[in-house]
């Protein structure tokens, strides 16, 4: 009955607007065949129809009734049923009803709602429903007419298809079909659904829809199967039904093989389907997915779904529209072909969102079909972004570490999302709180490689979308740049920079956002600083001026921090001041009002108003004036002024240079001071007149004598000449110079060999006799003569000439003798603070700034004698002089501790890294200069002498340091990390300013450009170790040996093979786009061994370039550089795709190394701490690329360390020359951490296994058992504190492993293999009893750094205890279990004697297990007998009886 009254009220709606609008009868169109009336010939279907309470109309109304429906197919039925004539009286009745229905008008008066109305008075009617069903659907609710009147109506249907509706937009074949709906009962439903498949098949297509969207309302459950399976023929024969056959199956209840049939038809149509029916299908697909079947489905649909031929590229719908508006008119233009498909691709995407959100499988397949795709399409990216914003299932977590993981692969890259931001737009647009939110955290992500692609996304979606998005992606990009995380902060700022050049007008809306930032500088770094400048003056001063309305804002900040008296606001200032000057003079190359400049005279005013505010503001300090310089260097460097500016900044700079810094050389140098004055290091010929000099010297001695005034006067100091400013002043000439000829530096290349004045340098012979105040001004006049020869060598590293190559050579030889004298001069200076010579960081601020980070950190000070760090990390807080004097005691203590003799004494230039000039990058073309010659001419220019030059072991290790350093800021990109709270974070960039203008692709083109000449070096090292071997009849030490010259040698291999390292381990490599860039790098080493290295594949080169490498194996100076051979060739072998294949190969050359005697160039042994660390990071590479690991650990237990025990107290093991007592620690910690890693990786025991499986695996467990027992015996011998603390943190963690792999194994295997299983418990008890006596002696000693492992390991003993019981109570022998006390006792085996005094509170602290088999000589017969006493009581220690503790043991 309910079923019923939502029927009739569907009805009742239909029925009242049919009735009030459809005034005209089909009289009008169809006559009848018969006009008789029905009054004077009454049929029996009239006779029965009245008699049972209904009232027929002869015009088009709705018939009457006076009784209920029920009622009124009670009478009829009962009228039938007692007709003399039953049961003919039905066809009589049947002909009656159609030929009462030949009139269109009572036709449809029969179609519609019945209208109730009282008859003759009758007072009983009262009860009849408001609404009632019309005629013929009362009619087929009486089961013996109804087959006749279905029959009857089927027949009459088709006389209606083509007509049109009726003005009321009533249909008399819908009508029809809705007689038939929710029957209660259909009597003959096979025959029913036939003849409506037989109407499909000639009717109409919207009949068809109809028909076929009814379906379900009118057949039985039983119908459904069969009618499925005519609906998918059908849907094969007939796309244009597509919709309403996919409406009519998914109502359908279908059997779960038929349906996974109609879904695979479906599927397989899908590629041809109609875009507007697109969303009906795949919702189809989607919600008829089960469980067992979703990945299969969502793999196929993702396949079959190729929206990137659903929409129009930009430029063919535009001219689309551009040929619709030429044909049809400009006022009737239809609506853009893709708009509309972006409305199907949209309802599509949200029938997939509404699956995701309801079917719990359905997101966990997209995520698992997504993640092991490899060709990622335009519908990987939207489904992700809708996995995200559903967040069904914890999805938005999977989506992201899916999009994470292909970015990093690099299978997601940048060219698919702008295709989707592209062609996609309108859709992506609903989902864009996701996409914002997935950018953020790309960007916020610690991994570099996925950083780059948030920023992508941000960029697209500010291009791609409305003023409102707009909005909050600028908003989002000023909040990573608020956040004070490095990596973040550079790609923020990137990202605003190129949008600003992108789209000006548009992010000049934004720019008061932007400004925002000018409150959070203290957090950014100089170099974020000026991009934070240069998109703000872009903004406000660019060509168009978009945001001229923060102009005032920012000169009012620029002239705020330029006032200021606080050293970093003063910086601040200088570097946003020229940043504004440089949109400000900007070249314009569209004006081309006159050759002088396109300038306008007040911007040239104001231009040249600014650059004489910083100018006065900075006068008053050198190191202000200084940053002065170097700022504005760099932004002739980099932009293009106006030649008016140009021409300005070029003619004052040169005039003030020579001005402040050069004099004329002259036979007497006027003045006094500390040291004798005389002009040296002069490159020119000696008997040219007149020549110049840098006046440096007398410079410096003014500085010191004014430093004192400067300090006591109270007025404004004055402008002096400080020698600080000659190199950054010397940096600015050059780039104006080199602006103004097209580069061409003739005008100041006197400068490169003119003399310096200086003293003579033999003063630093007699350093002991020189006061403290001579000491410190020789130290700054070798500080500042060595930053101005590294920036001569910046200046002209660059040129052809010969001539000036040699000097350029020259050069780098006086640097590197002056670091020589200088590292001397410290040595002789403590506390000496040396002059700033980079302006932009903190340590500008005033004498009491830290240094950078020591060197020792990064591992590369090898042989080097310039190469060793402080022992000790400084930090910012430290003061300078402390800190110089703690690098100079620890490299004073250093040699002590290694007994490593120096030549002479110096300390270390690498904690002084920061005080020294930043070389260019291009400075290192030198490397690829080989032999430098010149020709001196005689008078009648004939070829008198030939004078050579050559790049010397001290240039090449000097140019080396430089590059490596240089790598590992550029390639070795490390994650970016938040500063610990209230701590200092050190600036990682000072130094490098002039490199961070490089990108990181643009190192490694270097780089690889620089291959052939660094091959060269390798390969004159190796030959001049192979040479110095065959002298000294194969060994380094011999008596010919140069030590200064072995040690640069040595240190310059080192340094060649990390660089290689460095630039083959960069993560860019791994990017598709970087390929043929390594294919270029590997070619050059392959092609040192193999012509045509372009034609071969990128595992063929691997394999020339690994063999290449592999040569240099035989002259390794020292285990460092071994070290970093290996590494080389590991990284090398990575880079094919199969590094496996190098696994044997890399292990014997780690071999090989290890079982080598390494002594030094004075034949003394290796050994300290670089040694050991070496050590440790070779072996562990010899036991992860060894085929057996438990076998090669066996190896070195069971043969090196008892060769070791057995060797006197300074010897080593035979066999394995580097394992000594000295670095048996370091084989100990390798050993214990590469075994617990390896038991981890011996597979799981499975049920499925086989008896040799599981015979396999038991053997495995009992090799790993049998070298834990080795090395935990180990510290009987080796007790120190240091062995105690691997075995204890290791030994639970293998007992942990074995806890979760090893016994699962034990419990299937105990039967089969009994006296195995039996072994391998005997042997661990014997570890596990040990750790038990190291847990007692850590507590006895109460040594914090030990008893910190004991409570966790002893949890993992009693665990390990229980674990047995219940193996045993698996297998039915429960009665082979005993449990009993053990005592505490030392590592010698002694009883501690404090267990007997603290009583039995204490029992339970002072118990540990014992597992296995008790040996007999550590338990007496009493104590046996008391412990089995004992056993129900609280005993914690378990034993597994063993034949040898009872007779009857099983």
């Amino acid at each position: 009955m309910m079923r019923k009254k939502r029927r009739s009220s569907v009805e009742k709606v239909e029925g009242t607007s049919v009735s009030s609008k459809a005034k005209k009868s089909r009289s009008s169109a169809r006559l009848p065949k018969e006009a008789v009336s029905e009054e004077t010939n009454q049929s029996v279907f009239v006779a029965f129809v009245r008699e049972a309470g209904v009232t027929l109309k002869t015009d088009d109304s709705s018939n009457g009734i006076a009784v209920d429906q029920v009622v009124f197919q009670k009478r009829i039925q009962r009228q039938l049923q007692k007709s003399p004539r039953y049961p003919g009286v039905l066809q009589e009745f049947i002909t009656g009803l159609e030929a009462y229905i030949e009139n269109p008008d009572r036709f449809r008066s029969c179609l519609l709602p019945c209208v109730p109305h009282l008859s003759n008075g009758d007072s009983s009617c009262s009860s009849v429903s408001s609404f009632q069903e019309s005629l013929l659907r009362m009619l087929l609710g009486i089961e013996m007419l109804q087959t006749l009147i279905i029959n009857t109506l089927l027949e009459k249907l088709p006389e209606f298809m083509s007509d049109g509706a009726a003005e009321g937009g009533l249909s008399i074949p819908h009508m029809i079909i809705n007689q038939l709906k929710w029957l209660d009962r259909v009597v003959d439903a096979k025959e029913l659904s036939v003849k409506l498949m037989e109407l499909v098949s000639v009717a109409p297509v919207e009949v068809q829809r109809d028909i076929i969207t009814s379906l379900p309302e009118i057949l039985e459950d039983s119908q459904h199967n069969d009618i499925a399976r005519q609906l998918n023929a059908l849907l094969q024969e007939n796309t244009q039904l597509t919709v309403p056959i996919l409406d009519s199956l998914s109502s359908l209840s279908l059997s779960s093989s038929l349906l996974m049939k109609v879904r695979e038809a479906v599927m397989a149509m899908l590629a041809a389907v109609q875009l507007e029916d697109l969303p009906v299908v795949v919702k189809f697909i989607l919600h008829t997915v089960s469980a067992s079947d979703a990945n299969e489905v969502v793999c196929n649909l993702r396949k079959k779904l190729e929206l990137e031929q659903c929409v129009l590229p930009p430029v063919l719908q535009a001219s689309q529209i551009r040929i619709k508006s030429k044909g049809a008119g400009a006022a009737n233009v239809s609506t853009p072909a893709g708009g509309s498909s972006q409305d199907s691709v949209t309802l599509t995407l949200d029938c997939i969102k509404s699956a995701v959100r309801f079917q719990k499988t359905i997101s966990e397949a997209w995520l698992k079909v997504i993640e092991s795709a490899d060709d990622h399409r335009v519908i990987d990216l939207l489904v992700l972004f809708i996995l995200h914003a559903t967040n069904s299932n914890q999805s938005r977590r999977g989506a992201e570490r899916i999009l994470k993981l292909k970015v990093r692969t690099g299978l997601i890259q940048e060219a698919l999302l702008q295709r989707t931001f592209r062609d996609y737009s309108q859709v992506m647009r609903g989902y864009f709180s996701s996409i914002l939110a997935l950018a953020q955290s790309l960007l916020r992500s610690p991994d570099p490689c996925v950083v780059p692609f948030g920023g992508h996304m941000h960029r697209h979606s500010f291009t791609a979308f409305d003023s409102y998005c707009q909005q909050e992606v600028v908003g989002s990009l000023v909040t990573h740049v608020c956040s004070g995380v490095g990596g973040e902060v550079d790609m923020a700022l990137d990202l605003l920079c190129g949008l600003v050049l992108e789209k000006p007008s548009e992010m000049a809306l934004y720019s008061v956002f932007v400004k925002g930032i000018l409150d959070y500088m203290d957090n950014l770094t100089p170099q974020q600083i000026r991009k934070l400048f240069s998109l703000l003056s872009k903004l406000a001063f660019g060509q168009q001026q978009q945001g001229s309305h923060i102009q005032d804002d920012m000169h009012i900040v620029i002239r705020k921090q330029l006032s200021s008296t606080v050293p970093k606001y003063k910086r601040i200032g200088i570097i946003g001041a020229v940043m504004i000057v440089g949109s400000m003079a900007a070249f314009r190359p569209k004006a081309k009002e006159s050759q002088a400049g396109s300038l306008s005279q007040e911007t040239l005013r104001q231009v040249t108003a600014l650059l004489e505010l910083v100018k006065s503001s900075s006068e008053s300090s050198p190191e202000a004036a200084a940053l002065y310089y170097d700022e504005l260097a760099n932004l002739i460097y980099s932009s293009s002024l106006d030649p008016q500016v140009q021409e300005m900044i070029g003619t004052s700079v040169l005039d003030d240079f020579q001005d402040d810094f050069v004099v004329d050389l002259g036979p007497d140098i006027p003045g006094s001071f500390l040291f004798p004055a005389c002009a040296m290091y002069n490159l020119d010929d000696e008997e040219s007149q007149g020549c110049i000099a840098v006046n440096l010297l007398p410079l410096l001695a003014n500085e010191t004598q004014n430093k004192g005034e400067r300090e006591t006067q109270t007025k404004k100091p004055q402008r002096r000449v400080s020698p600080l400013c000659l190199s950054p002043f010397f940096r600015l000439l050059r780039f104006c110079e080199e602006k103004r000829h097209q580069g061409d530096l003739e005008e100041i290349d006197a400068l490169l060999g003119c003399p310096l004045i200086l003293t003579n340098m033999d003063v630093v012979e007699k350093l002991e006799s020189l006061s403290k105040a001579e000491r410190e001004f020789l130290c700054s006049l070798l500080f500042h003569t060595i930053n101005w020869f590294r920036e001569v060598v910046n200046t002209f590293c660059k040129q052809k000439e010969a001539e000036m190559k040699m000097k350029v050579m020259t050069r780098l030889q006086n640097i590197t003798y002056l670091q020589t004298l200088l590292e001397r001069a410290l040595a002789g200076t403590p506390g000496y603070v040396p002059p700033v010579c980079n302006f932009d960081g903190e340590a500008t601020d005033g004498v009491a700034a830290g240094f950078t980070a020591p060197v020792n950190k990064t591992k590369k000070d090898g042989a080097g004698r310039k190469r060793k760090a402080p022992g000790k990390n400084s930090t910012e807080e430290n003061s300078q002089p402390a800190e110089a004097a703690e690098a100079e005691e620890t490299q004073q203590e250093q040699p002590e501790k290694e007994k490593e003799k120096e030549t002479r004494p110096g300390v270390s230039l690498v904690a002084y890294r920061s005080f020294f000039r930043e070389l260019d990058v291009e400075v290192l073309s030198v490397l690829q200069c080989g032999l430098l010659s010149r020709s001196l001419l005689d008078s009648e220019l004939h070829t008198k002498v030939r004078e050579e030059v050559l790049l010397g072991p001290g240039e090449l290790v000097f140019l080396l340091e430089d590059m490596l350093h240089k790598l590992e800021f550029s390639l070795s990109a490390g994650p970016a990390r938040r500063a610990p709270f209230l701590k200092a974070k050190a600036d990682r960039s000072l130094g490098f300013s002039h490199l961070q203008q490089w990108s990181s692709r643009d190192i490694a083109s270097y780089c690889v450009q620089l291959l052939p000449a660094l091959c060269t070096h390798l390969e004159n090292c190796h030959n001049h170790f192979q040479m110095l071997q065959s002298e000294n009849n194969g060994v380094v030490d011999g008596p010919a040996t140069d030590l200064q010259e072995h040690q640069l040698m040595s240190a310059g291999y080192q340094l060649l093979l990390q660089g290689l390292n460095t630039t083959f381990s960069w993560s860019g490599f791994s990017q598709p786009g970087h390929r043929n860039l390594l294919k270029k790098a590997l070619g050059v080493l392959a092609g040192r061994l193999k012509e045509g290295g372009s034609e071969l594949t990128l595992e063929q080169l691997v394999t020339h370039g690994f063999k290449y490498l592999l040569n240099f194996r035989s002259t390794m100076p020292s285990l460092s550089t071994a070290l970093c051979l290996s590494q080389l060739l590991s990284t090398v072998s990575e880079r094919g795709g199969d590094p496996a294949a190098y696994r044997q190969q890399m292990a014997s050359l780690a071999h090989g190394f290890l079982t080598q005697i390494w002594v030094t160039a004075t034949g003394e042994r290796e050994r300290g701490n670089k040694f050991n660390e070496a050590l440790h990071a070779l072996l562990s590479i010899y036991l992860e690329h060894a085929d057996d690991v438990l076998m090669a650990l066996e190896q070195i237990t069971g043969t090196a360390i008892p060769e070791l025990l057995s060797a006197s107290k300074e010897g080593s093991s035979a066999s394995w020359p580097t394992l000594h007592r000295q670095t048996f620690l370091v084989f100990y910690k390798v050993l214990m951490a590469e075994l617990d890693k390896s038991a981890r990786k011996i597979p799981a025991v499975k049920t499925s296994d086989d008896s040799e499986t599981q015979v396999e695996k038991l053997l495995t467990w009992n090799l790993a058992v049998r070298d834990f027992h080795v090395l935990v015996n180990l510290v009987k011998v080796f007790d120190s504190r240091p062995v105690l603390n691997v075995c204890l943190k290791y030994g639970r963690l293998f007992l942990e492993t074995f806890l979760k792999l090893g016994m699962p194994l034990l419990d299937c295997s105990f039967k089969r293999h009994k006296e195995d299983v039996q072994s391998l418990l005997k042997t661990f008890q014997l570890s596990t009893r040990q750790l038990h006596h190291m847990c007692g002696h850590s507590k006895i000693h109460q040594d914090t750094s030990l008893t910190s492992h004991v409570p966790a390991l002893k949890k993992s003993l009693e665990l390990f205890v229980y674990r047995v019981k219940a193996m045993l109570m698996l297998n039915n022998c429960q009665e082979a279990f005993w449990m009993g006390n053990l005592k505490n006792r030392n590592l010698k085996g002694e009883e501690i004697l404090s267990q007997r005094s603290q009583g039995s509170d204490d029992d339970d602290e002072e118990e540990e297990e014992n597992q296995g088999l008790a040996q007999p000589r550590e338990r007496s017969d009493d104590e046996d007998q008391n412990d089995g006493d004992r056993i129900p009581k609280n005993n914690r220690s378990g034993h597994m009886d063993q034949e040898e503790n009872s007779d009857d043991s099983d």
